[in-house]
């Protein structure tokens, strides 16, 4: 049976997704009166676009560009062009490691400096870990 998502349960996943795994997740659920399964927050937080490891060193594309705000297709080309190394998830899913996004960053093509030079420095650095 397929319970529906409320406000407050997506905003809890929202909220935990990069510090918890899903197991963490569903017992914080639980102490707020809802009832989710380890895989049903998996699937929720791979549909959001949020990555289901809990460590802050890996990303999906999606999340990358979320936070440089850019368009998802832009960092897939970056990694389909070889610029951006990944480490596969699945078939179609994969995850950039932090060390492959610092190589990126302070090493980017010829052409796109200026484009990574426009984008939010405080983003890059959340990214990377770095402290402003």
């Amino acid at each position: 049976m397929h319970t529906k998502w409320t406000d407050e349960e997506l905003a809890i996943i929202e909220a935990k997704a990069e510090l918890y795994t899903p197991k963490q997740i569903a017992s914080i659920l639980k102490r707020h009166g809802y009832f989710r399964t380890p895989i049903a927050i998996a699937t929720k937080l791979w549909t959001l676009g949020y990555s289901t490891s809990p460590f802050l060193d890996n990303y999906s594309s999606a999340e990358i560009a979320r936070i440089l705000c850019v368009h998802s297709t832009t960092v897939s080309g970056w990694v389909r062009r070889g610029w951006l190394k990944t480490s596969r998830r699945s078939s179609k899913r994969y995850q950039v490691r932090r060390w492959h996004l610092k190589h990126f960053f302070d090493n980017p093509p010829q052409h796109l400096k200026k484009r990574i030079a426009s984008i939010d420095k405080e983003a890059i650095n959340y990214l990377l870990g770095r402290r402003a």
